[in-house]
């Protein structure tokens, strides 16, 4: 496939249960202030959630628009019953945007319509991008474990647009069973949302008191920060042109502002890597699954990458 000729930068859903009116306002914002072209709205994790934002969420797809961003609905990651099931169908059937599918029974109910595979849906082979093409998916965001010699046979194989997520906390699962609740000596069907204490996950430490990951309700997420601030021009290179940023409680805006600056080779790399770092306060940045590395780790900016393209 040729190299993209567009830089498009993403804002995925909010994954996190952050209070209703805090979530509307955090839209709000990135409408006003965020140099992003796309961003996906709905709830990904939890379809208790869903309750909570769901009065909302006119409110902000309208305000979106009128910013002139492209709205995406994002759908659950994991469907388990017929009651979410239905949720994602009632999307799928009353919507003229473009749908995020993040789990493979929400592709189904896409297939033959234009629509977007989301991070939580497994693409690893040329054979699986092409299927998802092939049944109407025409905006991939590739698996975050993915090192830049996969992403390379993939941009090859199909014309789709592909996506990348190049900051927040890694997606690594998601279960049948709340880990926060647990936490709390609770049980899912009686969490007592007590998820939203925690507006950027919890994190988990080994036995050894060593940071590990972190959770999120039903979610397993990375302790670290994915930060591929100083990989943007490698990416490009390879084809990709959507650059994904998941949101944190962090300023955003600022976060969105410094990528927009290195992709329009406004900033050199070292410098949004400090802006990044800053947002992110005291929590570790990684970039080692781009890298064919640890995921954990963080291979710095390269030397030849110090200088604005």
């Amino acid at each position: 496939m040729e190299k993209e000729s567009y830089t498009n930068l993403t804002l995925g859903p909010v994954l996190f249960n952050w209070a209703p009116e805090c979530w509307r306002d955090f839209y709000f914002r990135m409408a006003d202030e965020a140099p992003v072209d796309t961003i996906c709205v709905g709830e990904v994790v939890c379809s208790k959630r869903a309750q909570f934002f769901a009065p909302y969420l006119t409110d902000v797809v309208e305000r979106l628009l009128s910013a002139g961003k492209e709205v995406v609905l994002s759908t659950l990651a994991l469907i388990m019953n017929e009651r979410e099931i239905a949720l994602v169908r009632e999307i799928v059937e009353n919507t003229d945007f473009l749908v995020e599918a993040n789990d493979i029974s929400a592709a189904a109910l896409l297939k033959g319509r234009p629509h977007a595979i989301g991070p939580f849906v497994n693409i690893y082979n040329e054979d699986t991008l092409a299927y998802m093409v092939h049944n109407g998916a025409r905006r991939v965001t590739l698996p975050v474990e993915l090192s830049a010699s996969s992403i390379a046979t993939l941009t090859k194989s199909v014309p789709a647009e592909l996506e990348v997520m190049v900051f927040g906390r890694l997606p690594l699962a998601i279960s049948a069973r709340c880990y926060h609740a647990r936490c709390h000596n609770l049980s899912r069907d009686n969490c007592q949302f007590v998820c939203e204490k925690n507006p950027d996950g919890l994190d988990v430490d080994t036995l050894n008191g060593e940071p590990f990951l972190a959770i999120n309700g039903v979610q397993t997420m990375s302790h670290t920060y994915c930060n591929l601030i100083g990989d943007l021009s490698a990416l490009l290179d390879l084809g990709i042109g959507r650059f994904r940023l998941s949101p944190h409680s962090g300023d955003m805006a600022r976060v969105a502002k410094a990528f927009r600056a290195v992709l329009e080779s406004r900033m050199a790399p070292e410098e949004a890597n400090t802006i990044i770092t800053e947002e992110t306060g005291s929590m570790p940045i990684s970039n080692g699954y781009f890298h064919g590395r640890t995921g954990a780790t963080f291979e710095g900016i390269p030397a030849d990458q110090t200088e604005a393209r």
